[in-house]
């Protein structure tokens, strides 16, 4: 059997996001599952702190005007950003699965660990002010719930989160 690698991701990966991934476990024949939450609930107050702290501005003002996607929306946007990033895994010669997962990814992650035996999960997000620094963000609420490995990766860069 192959071992999986779990990536958790909250936008497409990028080329350097996969070729970071893939290097971790160079010459290892393994199998990687993608999922992707689809993003239908967000906290105000953590989403407008983020948005001010990285100057996105026109985001900052939809978030607190309440401009968020509808769900069919956050999905379809889920699952272009899935697709975006499983051809990411094929340009890099490496086949990798996935799912659109509800907003809260760890109950899908959790069954995920729990259902394939994933040897370790990767989570590839944006740096995010508040919950990275109250441990609050996906990868710190992983290492607390699951029994694996988990690296936090910061989108587009080599940074560890």
């Amino acid at each position: 059997m192959t071992d999986t690698i779990l990536v958790l991701t909250e936008d497409t990966l990028a080329a350097a996001d996969v070729a970071h991934i893939v290097s971790l476990h160079d010459g290892e024949s393994l199998q990687y599952r993608v999922l992707v939450p689809a993003d239908t609930e967000r906290n105000v107050l953590v989403s407008l702190v983020d948005q001010l702290s990285m100057g996105e501005l026109r985001e900052a003002l939809d978030t607190v005007l309440g401009r968020e996607p509808e769900p069919a929306e956050a999905t379809a946007d889920a699952a272009e950003q899935l697709a975006d990033s499983l051809a990411a895994f094929a340009d890099a010669g490496v086949a990798a699965t996935g799912t659109v997962v509800d907003d809260d990814p760890l109950p899908a992650l959790r069954a995920a660990v729990a259902s394939e035996g994933a040897r370790e999960v990767v989570v590839v997000t944006y740096p995010h002010a508040l919950e990275d620094t109250f441990h609050r963000d996906w990868a710190s609420r992983a290492r607390d719930e699951l029994q694996v490995p988990v690296l936090h990766l910061y989108s587009g860069t080599s940074e560890l989160g």
